[in-house]
């Protein structure tokens, strides 16, 4: 605990001596974890002026808790928990974990919540086909850490202060710009809502729309992390199934007419996991239906960027004129996920009651990020990077298509993407991709199955290989591992 000062509650009034008070509440913190062996205790002069004793009661009250075995005294370094400690393990608390530290169970009951599965991180030195991170290699460090101290230098009072929960107007502005030179979207400042990442818009979305009991129609194979957001919202999901054609959205006719449908929440552009484009006749099907059966339709736009083949399509929301569309989209596959930052376009009603919740929650983002990355945006950096990433993640996946090929032929068949970060692969014939997963992480290589993009959570004989992450070596190395313990 350096540097802090040490908090304790001490009863004038009792009969006990304080410094035996004081003995006895820091034997507590050792029994219940506050204090850990090995730590060393505030300094007897620090400790008496924060608790307000006169220094010899804490001499006092240490050299008790060192007769008793709870600490042990250096004159030369301090005072320290004892790395054997007294009555440790029978005199705990029943009521404290077995780490110490808080209770394992609580006084009341809690409400029920929907299953929520956290990826699990592969251990160090696996080559991790990543389900759509970023090279971390390739993001403009220096350029950022110079827009970053420029702001915090420039502008301190501004940045450090607290401001608007829909995020800094400078950065709405650069976004909006962006968005209207590459998305076709007509979007202002005023219609932008900044957000600590693309998850963070998805929860508020839900929360703004979803009551218990409403329908959230999702496609069948998907991000379920969203999924995840509209059932803790209180949504009941609906499958909408997929072909080569994207999401079967005519079928959202019949959705509406069995289920109090509120939202259909889509990838379009690169339809995660899949990789599939949804058709332009199935696009405006959608927004059709969306007037006429006055449903929401959640547009994850995750990697719009990232388009290789052709001109990339145009969101669903640069052509919407009922205000069906809430559009998300995110910073983080340009950037870096660790920076969180994500945005929302939508109807004027629906931003305002997504920047109310998101003020309950948190009342604003990171001033000086969103300044830095403004300035980035405005200055041209971030295009040339997005240009310069592009064309790496290009080559990329040229080179893992060619990889796949050569290991593994007809064994793998694979759709060529026309954009994105990934590849969704199939196994031929049919093998247990779950069991390859397992084997290809003892052989140095992570990938994520089918099965964990199912809404159904049944396995499924493919195979999803975000590729972005890895350079051309590591790539032709991961393929190799991959062939290695195919099953």
């Amino acid at each position: 605990m350096p540097g802090w000062d040490y908090a304790l509650a001490l009863d004038r009034g009792r009969a006990t001596p304080l410094f035996l008070q004081l003995a006895q509440a820091l034997a507590e913190d050792v029994r219940r974890g506050r204090l850990k062996p090995g730590e060393r205790l505030p300094g007897t002069r620090r400790l008496a002026a924060t608790l307000g004793l006169n220094r010899n009661t804490v001499l006092a009250a240490y050299a008790e808790l060192q007769a008793q075995g709870w600490t042990l005294g250096d004159p030369a370094r301090g005072t320290f928990v004892s790395p054997s400690l007294p009555e440790a393990g029978p005199k705990r608390s029943a009521a404290v974990g077995r780490r110490g530290r808080v209770p394992t169970h609580t006084a009341y009951d809690l409400p029920p919540l929907p299953p929520l599965q956290a990826d699990p991180r592969p251990p160090p030195g696996v080559l991790v086909f990543g389900s759509g991170v970023p090279d971390l290699r390739l993001v403009p460090v220096a350029a950022l850490a110079r827009a970053y101290r420029r702001g915090l230098v420039r502008r301190t009072r501004a940045l450090l202060d607290y401001s608007d929960a829909q995020g800094l107007p400078r950065l709405r502005a650069a976004i909006a710009s962006m968005l209207a030179a590459t998305r076709g979207l007509a979007a202002s400042a005023d219609d932008v809502l900044v957000t600590r990442g693309s998850q963070m818009a998805l929860s508020l979305a839900a929360r703004a729309l979803v009551q218990p009991g409403d329908a959230v129609a999702v496609e069948t194979l998907g991000y379920r992390p969203a999924w995840d957001a509209f059932r803790v919202a209180g949504a009941e999901i609906v499958p909408l199934a997929l072909d080569a054609e994207g999401a079967q959205v005519e079928a959202l006719l019949e959705i509406s007419r069995r289920h109090r449908l509120r939202a259909v929440y889509l990838t379009p552009h690169h339809q995660y996991p899949t990789m599939v484009t949804l058709a332009p006749g199935r696009r405006m099907r959608l927004l059709e239906l969306a007037r006429a059966r006055r449903f929401a339709v959640v547009e994850d736009d995750y990697d719009h960027e990232f388009h290789y083949e052709g001109r990339p399509v145009l969101p669903l929301a640069s052509v919407d004129r009922s205000g069906a569309v809430i559009y998300v989209g995110t910073l983080s596959k340009v950037l870096a996920p660790g920076l969180r930052l994500g945005y929302v376009v939508a109807p004027e009603p629906v931003l305002a009651r997504m920047t109310a919740l998101r003020g309950l929650t948190d009342s604003q983002g990171d001033l000086p990020l969103e300044s830095a990355v403004a300035e980035l945006i405005e200055d041209g950096e971030l295009q040339r990077h997005v240009r310069r990433a592009r064309r790496i993640y290009d080559q990329r996946r040229h080179a893992l298509l060619a990889a796949l090929d050569r290991r593994f032929g007809p064994r793998l068949r694979v759709r060529p993407p026309a954009g994105g970060v990934a590849v969704w692969a199939e196994a031929v014939p049919p093998v247990d991709v779950e069991a390859w997963a397992r084997r290809a992480l003892a052989e140095g290589v992570s990938f994520q199955p089918g099965r964990r993009f199912a809404l159904d959570g049944r396995p499924r004989p493919f195979l999803r290989l975000g590729y972005a992450c890895l350079d051309e070596a590591e790539i032709e190395e991961a393929v190799r591992r991959l062939a290695r313990s195919r099953p």
